[in-house]
């Protein structure tokens, strides 16, 4: 079976996003091994003050996430576009766990590091209050651009796919539907 783990990124205790991943994880359920995370839930301090100067030591919820990661084979993320980009407690997430030494390793000085989570897949489904085509293709995707080329491949995570779902603020409780049915669909197809 595979092990799959769905992130919501969504740090608000109830959301669009959080229904979305609990409907990911009853599609997925009894078709893969399956653990999710709502962000809301995790206690950490989101700012890696030191930036790689000092050693920050994890807070337990950090190191169950990173175990997580590492358990995964196939990542599901879902999240929010705030302000163009990732919710802040979820970039802080990727800030104080995607570590050297967890996520890359520079080597012999080298400016490519080697890529530590290689061999795991990933898909995002993120969900916005503008509409999608105004998002990709006039203010340029930057949520995808940031997840799958600077965190993701960076870390040696292969995106497979991003469905976008939007504008939510807009949308009706038919539509919501409609794109819950889409992330069973999503779901269900994963082997």
């Amino acid at each position: 079976m595979k092990k799959v783990l769905v992130i919501n990124a969504n740090p608000k205790s109830n959301s669009f996003c959080k229904s979305l991943a609990d409907q990911y994880l009853a599609a997925a359920t009894g078709r893969c091994a399956i653990e999710i995370i709502h962000i809301g839930d995790l206690d950490f301090e989101s700012s890696l003050c030191e930036g790689y100067d000092q050693i920050q030591p994890l807070e337990p919820d950090l190191v169950d996430f990173q175990e997580k990661v590492k358990w995964a084979e196939h990542i599901v993320i879902i999240s929010p576009v705030w302000w163009g980009g990732l919710p802040a407690k979820f970039k802080g997430l990727i800030d104080r766990t995607f570590l050297p030494g967890f996520a890359f390793k520079y080597i012999n000085d080298k400016s490519i590091p080697k890529q530590l989570l290689e061999g795991r897949t990933s898909e995002l489904i993120i969900t916005l209050d503008t509409p999608t085509f105004w998002y990709k293709y006039v203010k340029g995707n930057p949520i995808y651009k940031e997840l799958k080329r600077c965190i993701l491949s960076f870390s040696g995570i292969k995106n497979t796919s991003a469905t976008y779902f939007g504008p939510i603020i807009t949308s009706t409780k038919t539509q919501r539907e409609k794109w819950l049915n889409q992330v069973s669909k999503i779901a269900k197809k994963l082997k």
